[in-house]
Formats: C-alpha cells, sequence, structure tokens
C-alpha cells in the first residue's frame, strides 16, 4: 500500500474508478459495520455480533460459505446500501501531525497510489476544474469521517447492548435445501423475549441513550436471512 494525503494541486487530474470485487476485498461473507448505519443495514442484511479481543463488535452477514458476498455481482454490488467499510474503496483516513504538537492533528483524505482504481485515464475525478471538492469526493469525505468518528463511539455503544443482557450467544442454523445447511457459530444476536422483557427505569435509559433503537434495528435484520437464502438458491440453481 502507498498511502498519501490528496490535495487538489498535486493531484488536480487523479480519477479513481468506484468499483468493487474481490480483487478489492468485497468477497467477503461478513462486513464490519457501525451503528450510525443500522438503519440502512437492516433493510438489506442482517446484523449479528462477535466477541473480539477489544470488546463486542458488529457485523453484516454477506454470505454463507468462505469468500462469499452474494450482494456482489461483478464489479459492483447488488444491494440498496454498501456497508462503508466497503464504500470507501482505495480512500483512508490519516493524521496530519502538527510538528509544534506530535501528539495532535487533524484527519486527512488519503488514497492508496498502487491501487489499480487509482490514476489519472479512468473513473471519476476527485477535484474540479478551478480546485474545489467533486460530487465524489465530498462523498468518500464523508463515509471517511462516519469511520472516523464511529470506530471511537461504537464499542461503548456495543457494550451498553452487552451489560444490558440483550445479546445472546447462538449458532445460527441456516437451510438453503433439503440437502444443504450452514451454521454461522459463536455469534451473538439481539434477544427479542429480553428485548420485549425490559420495562421501567432500565427501559427509559436504554430509549434515552439510543441503545433502545439500535437494538430494535438488529433484532429486525435478522429477518433478511431469508434473503440470503433466495439469493444462495439462485447462485446454486439459476432456474429457480
Amino acid at each position: 500500500m502507498n498511502p498519501v494525503q490528496i490535495n487538489n494541486i498535486d493531484h488536480a487530474n487523479l480519477r479513481v474508478s468506484p468499483s468493487a470485487g474481490a480483487a478489492f476485498g468485497d468477497a467477503a461473507n461478513q462486513a464490519l459495520v457501525f451503528p450510525a448505519e443500522f438503519e440502512e443495514l437492516q433493510r438489506e442484511f442482517p446484523i449479528i455480533f462477535r466477541h473480539r479481543e477489544n470488546g463486542v463488535q458488529a457485523y453484516a452477514l454477506l454470505g454463507l460459505d468462505r469468500d462469499e458476498n452474494l450482494f456482489l455481482s461483478g464489479d459492483r454490488w447488488a444491494s440498496r446500501y454498501v456497508p462503508a467499510t466497503h464504500q470507501r474503496g482505495p480512500f483512508s483516513i490519516g493524521i496530519a501531525r502538527d510538528s509544534a504538537d506530535p501528539n495532535s492533528g487533524e484527519p486527512m483524505v488519503h488514497v492508496d497510489m498502487d491501487d489499480p482504481r487509482v490514476g489519472e485515464s479512468e473513473g471519476l475525478p476527485l477535484f474540479l476544474e478551478h480546485g474545489g471538492n467533486t460530487p465524489y469526493l465530498n462523498r468518500v469525505s464523508g463515509v471517511l469521517r462516519l469511520l472516523y468518528q464511529q470506530m471511537e463511539s461504537a464499542p461503548a455503544a456495543y457494550a451498553a447492548l452487552d451489560d444490558a443482557g440483550l445479546l445472546a450467544p447462538v449458532t445460527l442454523t441456516i437451510d438453503v435445501s433439503e440437502d444443504r445447511r450452514y451454521t454461522v457459530p459463536d455469534v451473538l444476536v439481539v434477544d427479542v423475549e429480553r428485548l420485549a422483557g425490559v420495562t421501567g427505569e432500565p427501559l427509559e435509559r436504554l430509549y434515552g441513550s439510543g441503545i433502545l433503537r439500535l437494538a430494535i434495528l438488529a433484532a429486525a435484520s435478522l429477518g433478511n436471512v431469508q434473503q440470503l437464502i433466495a439469493r444462495k438458491q439462485a447462485l446454486l440453481d439459476p432456474a429457480v
């Protein structure tokens, strides 16, 4: 990788293709996701949680086999929403350090100059003719801003879900056909019965903090397992 901070002088003619694909890391059966995305995610993907070394993390379930993304069609996503970790493409956030205070710095947009989607001949421009940002760069900047902010705030939100006893460990069993069954072990999902049983002060606290809304959205998202099954069936037997 060769991340470089972009500017409208050195990179006035730079273009980036918004293409997706296995070569760019999009062929994964799970995507790391964040609370600010839950409303969009729950319309498309099942949201699951996992315990990691640094706490609970949320994921969108994209496929059933290893390295399978059932929402990836060639060089594009066949879904209305794309998780932010995949929307960012070859872009990332880097901190511009102040020489007078190395502990402080401003987050700046970087692009991986070694990524094959980056060049000057094809793709979408980053800057307007007179130096302003294009709509594409503004959209990418918004995605990166979301990721930067949510990486700081998400752990506390997921810990609150866990501490409230709303996450239950399960092994998801997904039957695609009579002779094809998938299991997704070691996951956490929102326990609907526990959620329905929250009352009084705990309910008010969860509502006021926004955690209740996250729990409801994550619980509703599990209905999208049926969409995964339908996509997998279509992949196995296109005639169906």
